[in-house]
């Protein structure tokens, strides 16, 4: 019993890293990129305009710092300084990219070390005790391999949503330098 219990608090430690890489991947900076893409469209020259309004708010500051870059007279300065504020969003979205990976690695091994304990215990146990230490161990084993399921699909979830992220601020970027050239 106390092998599954111990594999549990394991998996629970990877799920909960790996639950907070998918939300760094999902919200790398406050406002939705396409949303603030269809407002740039909507009112055309006067998007900008509108965007920093829109981004005046105090939990929008890398969105306010991107119109500020964009905004600069010189425009190598201007390049210079998107390129960083793009910089800066690469680095939040790929926060604790690897953190699922080696979480998945962990609870598997964590689920196969617990199973063990429980295996040995099995043999120095009393005859009548053996199927109750081997369903311990089958339990820490299973327990390991639900936290390695589980951190695998946050993996390869952060993964797709980190590209469209990306790519969604790419739209925007591109949006932001025609309309303010």
């Amino acid at each position: 019993m106390i092998p599954a219990l111990l594999s549990a608090v394991v998996m629970a430690a990877c799920v909960a890293a790996s639950a907070r890489r998918l939300a760094f991947a999902v919200l790398p900076c406050w406002l939705d990129h396409d949303l603030l893409l269809s407002v740039l469209k909507e009112n055309g020259v006067g998007g900008p305009a509108r965007l920093r309004d829109i981004v005046a708010s105090d939990g929008a500051g890398w969105e306010r710092d991107l119109l500020v870059a964009a905004r600069v007279d010189d425009p190598s300065a201007r390049t210079a300084l998107v390129n960083e504020q793009l910089r800066e969003l690469d680095w939040r979205a790929r926060r604790w990219e690897r953190v699922p990976r080696v979480c998945a690695s962990i609870a598997t091994s964590g689920g196969f070390l617990f199973g063990c304990v429980a295996l040995i215990q099995a043999l120095t146990a009393d005859a009548g005790d053996v199927g109750v230490a081997l369903v311990s161990a089958v339990d820490a084993l299973a327990i390991g391999i639900a936290g390695t399921s589980f951190c695998a699909s946050v993996h390869m979830q952060a993964r797709r949503t980190t590209q469209q992220r990306l790519a969604a601020t790419d739209r925007l970027v591109d949006c932001l330098e025609g309309l303010l050239r």
